[in-house]
């Protein structure tokens, strides 16, 4: 009778981790990056909205820019337009990548536009 040797694969579950565990932190690092991209362009939505029904109340250009600047993330660039019946604002922010790995990514920029009409008597 023949005897069967078996393959010593002592070691082979750390191997395994050792290769499979870097790609499961750039795999969450990168879908961190995408749920702050998520939350930046929902702050840009909000803050043009912001300013838009400031603009249509009545306010000062300077009001509705400051009341969009305070909802906008940081580095955002807001535009106001009041010309006519309708009032529009327009609300940038540069996103930047996690750092590490992903610091060679470009800047993103998330952008929102918001219209209204003018209320009555402003």
């Amino acid at each position: 009778m023949r005897r069967v040797r078996r393959r010593d694969e002592r070691g082979a579950v750390t191997a395994e981790a050792a290769v499979v565990l870097p790609v499961l932190v750039l795999v969450t690092v990168a879908l961190a990056w995408l749920v702050s991209l998520g939350v930046a362009q929902v702050r840009v939505v909000d803050a043009s909205r912001e300013a838009a029904r400031a603009l249509a109340r009545g306010e000062s250009q300077g009001t509705a820019v400051a009341l969009a600047r305070r909802v906008a993330p940081g580095g955002a660039s807001v535009r106001t337009d009041a010309t006519g019946t309708t009032v529009r604002s327009v609300v940038v922010a540069p996103v930047r990548g996690p750092g590490g790995v992903f610091g060679a990514l470009p800047t993103v920029r998330v952008r929102a536009e918001a219209v209204a009409l003018k209320e009555l008597g402003t």
